[in-house]
């Protein structure tokens, strides 16, 4: 569904994301990890369309992202940004229906039918509850939960979420995932925890220094050796009892 080749881009005389290559099939949950600071949301920026490669081209179902209308995209692809404070005070509802922004005509109301999709919206990540709520009182559990309804109001096939359980408990990150597992739709995430990449990722992407440097399963990419050479700590993986899924614990050598 989505493929990518050669990415560059460089800012301030440093080199942010080189020679990235990756792709993402349909029905596929992809996880970027990585390092703070390696380059991994800038990457993600140009492969939703906001951040032009300096090198290199990015295909959604075989058709140059760039060459493609902006709202033919957003009717396409929905991005889950990182979290923060709602720009400007609004209702969960009203959040919501901004969603439908790509789907409508210029100056035209909203429709029976967007506000049935937002309702609905609201409705599957369960906060149809908080619709006449104001974004500014919500927890960051349930604005990302709004937000995420918002997303999904645009009737996307893919999925972009860069870090979307940063900031959250522990709770709230394991059933935002769940969550977003459940939908239906393709994903692409940038995730912060790796242990949360190896629960809820099909495949995942480790970046280091604005390069690819490994892909695979999360059984083959999250090795001790990769942990240790990536992100400089010991590790030691094994099976998590419920889940099966790898299980990852840290620690730092002492001097």
């Amino acid at each position: 569904m989505l493929r990518a080749q050669g990415l560059d881009f460089s800012a301030g005389g440093k080199t942010i994301v080189r020679g990235a290559a990756l792709h993402v099939d349909a029905g596929e949950c992809v996880g970027l990890i990585g390092p703070n600071g390696c380059g991994k949301s800038t990457l993600l920026r140009m492969l939703y369309r906001v951040l032009p490669p300096q090198r290199g081209q990015v295909w959604f179902e075989g058709q140059d992202i760039w060459r493609m209308d902006a709202r033919a995209f957003a009717r396409q692809a929905a991005v889950l940004a990182q979290a923060s404070a709602p720009a400007f005070d609004s209702t969960a509802r009203e959040a919501v229906m901004l969603g439908r922004l790509p789907h409508q005509g210029r100056f035209a109301a909203d429709s029976a039918q967007d506000q049935h999709i937002v309702d609905k919206s609201l409705k599957r990540v369960g906060a149809a509850s908080l619709a006449q709520q104001s974004m500014a009182t919500l927890s960051g559990g349930e604005r990302q939960r709004v937000l995420l309804a918002r997303a999904l109001a645009q009737q996307p096939r893919l999925l972009f979420l860069d870090e979307p359980t940063n900031h959250l408990d522990v709770r709230y990150q394991l059933e935002l995932m769940r969550l977003v597992r459940s939908l239906g739709v393709t994903v692409l995430v940038v995730l912060h925890e790796l242990n949360i990449a190896a629960q809820f990722c099909d495949r995942l992407y480790l970046m280091q220094a604005g390069a690819l440097v490994a892909s695979g399963t999360p059984r083959e990419v999250l090795t001790p050796e990769a942990i240790h050479g990536v992100f400089g700590v010991r590790a030691a993986v094994d099976d998590h009892p419920a889940t099966g899924r790898p299980r990852i614990a840290y620690w730092i050598d002492h001097d």
